[in-house]
């Protein structure tokens, strides 16, 4: 069973999410102050951390920056619980390392999805470096130990949001691996529209369909925020895949995922409705949204990835808000009934 740490100064509160967990089937361990929290955390090595940003002596943030630098601690998927999400928060969180931020008061099931995300995220993904502090990481023998010391040698490019990383028709020996930021892959159409044909987030790996071919990119990529990148060679990727056979599975892996979700947008667009594919658009962003229920993006780009109109885009988001199912603020998206868009899907 996985265990869930919750540090929370509120005992009330601390009752409150420790009740949630349990009747969701995780066993919970409770500390109402972060200097008890950060000991259990090194004896108990629970599955996942819950914790206040606000928290007496050492805050949240602190609490989350003794946890990273210790090794037994460090892989351990932590989650902010905070009354106020602003963009500057977020942002200081996920530099400090925090998987997720979940905003009081809960809507509806939003802390039980956020712990099942990050712990089936967490047992799933391949660990990947995203800064020299990463590298104690168990080795399995497949190779991966020799992947996080070629990538900790590699050239970090900083690109600013609207920069280009690559052109359409280009040939490169990179294959990137997007640290932090975000980054969309695109085609244009004859007319000038932008279609959206990827957006990768942190520990995403860009090119590794072209990997083995000698070809140009088939599209370009930019940025759609402020963000860094490794510079891996091609070759070195090659000669390491060929000396440890065990570690093509994990791109294997990769690259099927990738094509059961291109298999399934093409088939969204030559069936789905306009509104139904809007509304896949914004399903499959916010399975990766941090915080969670919180989606930052722009109209074009919505309407990129869906492949219709801004003007479309605008009229199917103005009808979600009248019905409760989202609110907006400018390029902010929060999420307000996320059964409700699942119903508009099917």
């Amino acid at each position: 069973m996985n265990n869930i740490l919750i540090i929370e100064n509120d005992l009330d509160l601390l009752g409150k999410y420790s009740d949630v967990l349990k009747n969701s089937g995780y066993e919970v361990t409770a500390a109402f102050n972060s200097e008890i929290g950060i000991n259990l955390a090194l004896s108990k090595l629970p599955s996942l951390i819950l914790c206040n940003t606000v928290l007496s002596n050492i805050d949240g943030f602190g609490v989350l920056s003794i946890l990273s630098k210790n090794p037994s601690t460090t892989k351990i998927p932590f989650v902010f619980l905070n009354a106020l999400s602003t963009p500057d928060i977020v942002k200081k969180g996920i530099a400090c390392g925090a998987d997720d931020f979940v905003t009081k008061p809960f809507q509806g099931d939003q802390l039980v999805r956020s712990v099942e995300g990050q712990i089936n995220k967490n047992k799933n993904q391949i660990s990947l470096p995203i800064s020299e502090a990463n590298n104690n990481h168990p080795h399995n023998g497949t190779g991966l130990e020799k992947l996080f010391d070629l990538i900790s040698q590699c050239k970090i490019r900083h690109i600013k949001k609207k920069q280009t990383l690559y052109y359409e028709s280009d040939h490169s020996q990179w294959l990137y691996l997007l640290i932090e930021g975000c980054i969309k892959t695109l085609k244009l159409t004859d007319d000038g529209r932008q279609m959206i044909t990827g957006l990768y987030k942190p520990n995403s790996f860009i090119g590794l369909d072209t990997l083995l071919l000698d070809d140009p990119w088939l599209e370009s990529a930019e940025a759609t925020q402020d963000s860094s990148l490794y510079l891996i060679s091609k070759s070195a990727i090659i000669d390491l895949l060929n000396e440890h056979v065990g570690l093509n599975q994990h791109f294997i892996k990769i690259l099927s995922a990738y094509l059961r979700e291109k298999k399934d947008q093409l088939v969204e667009l030559a069936y789905e409705s306009v509104r139904k594919r809007l509304t896949q658009v914004l399903l499959r962003l916010n399975k990766n949204a941090v915080p969670i229920d919180q989606i930052d993006i722009c109209r074009d780009e919505l309407a990129g990835l869906a492949g219709i109109a801004t003007e479309t885009v605008s009229r199917i988001l103005t009808d979600f808000r009248e019905r409760g199912l989202i609110e907006r603020n400018g390029s902010q998206i929060h999420i307000m009934d996320l059964g409700g868009l699942i119903k508009m899907k099917s």
